[in-house]
């Protein structure tokens, strides 16, 4: 993400002469961060751009501000919040990454039954915090069967968690993982272009969760902040394409070929978070191998 986000920089500072400044870390800590220096009268953020149930967070401590954009017309429904405190500008499309020398290409799980097999057995990983994925596939296929599945998956065949989505990615490409389940699109296509053994695909539907923008509700550059705001929904998303990120403005990848996806509702993942997050360490982190 660090050249992607240099790239939407340079080309910000191009058009308007103004100088980003960013701080990059895990969408929990940017949470953090935002709450604690508010708590403590201060706001020094003025625009946030990280997962849909993270700002959905922030929206409800009231630390963001409504913002429009003429680009509103031009996104994907599921990318505008009915608040539009926040707003979609990218999804995260969690893939199946796999190493191309290591596994065969008519091996692959048709569905998520399929990773019962015992050819699958210390072959697989996960990312140690995709609690929104698990719980929306859990969803799919029906609370009590999806659960008792992956319990049975765990029992049989282990999961090697890993904490990153950058990382496991990598250990997909160096043969240390041969087959990720969770990984975002962009990471292993990125690795794909670059010429390492790596494909990915999705079990359908794809599960996608939307990024997104937003204003922080004091912000200390106000017109800057709107500029970079509305330059995410609109310019911005073209350098997003071309890290391999799937936009949310619909006339930057108007050809794209989209697998069908189901979306995370980002006010429910966060209302039922102590729930998911429960059984998945219960069921993933805990028991893995």
């Amino acid at each position: 993400m660090l050249e992607d986000l240099n790239a939407l920089a340079a080309a910000f500072d191009k058009k308007y002469g103004a100088k980003l400044k960013f701080w990059r870390a895990g969408s929990e800590k940017v949470v953090q961060r935002i709450v604690t220096e508010a708590r403590a009268g201060r706001f020094d953020f003025d625009v946030v751009e990280t997962n849909g149930p993270e700002l959905e967070s922030l929206h409800r401590e009231k630390l963001l501000q409504r913002a429009g954009s003429p680009h509103f017309p031009d996104l994907m429904p599921e990318a505008v919040r009915p608040h539009r405190e926040w707003i979609g500008t990218r999804l995260n499309l969690f893939v199946h990454a796999y190493n191309t020398n290591l596994v065969k290409k008519e091996e692959l799980p048709k569905s998520y039954e399929d990773f019962l097999h015992p050819r699958w057995k210390g072959r697989l990983g996960i990312e140690a915090e995709d609690v929104d994925w698990f719980a929306m596939v859990v969803k799919e296929i029906g609370e009590d069967k999806g659960l008792k599945m992956f319990r049975e998956i765990v029992a049989r065949n282990g999961l090697s968690v890993r904490r990153g989505h950058t990382l496991l990615a990598g250990l997909v490409a160096s043969g240390e993982v041969p087959f990720a389940l969770t990984v975002y699109n962009h990471n292993a296509e990125k690795l794909k272009q670059r010429g390492a053994p790596v494909d990915w695909y999705a079990i359908q539907p794809a599960i996608a969760r939307v990024n997104g923008v937003a204003l922080s509700r004091k912000p200390a550059h106000p017109h800057a902040a709107v500029l970079f705001y509305d330059f995410m929904l609109g310019e911005g998303q073209a350098i997003l394409v071309q890290g391999n990120y799937l936009p949310t403005n619909r006339k930057a990848d108007p050809g794209a070929a989209r697998t069908r996806l189901k979306f995370v509702d980002p006010a429910a993942m966060l209302d039922e978070s102590a729930k998911w997050e429960r059984l998945y360490a219960e069921i993933i982190t805990r028991q893995s191998k």
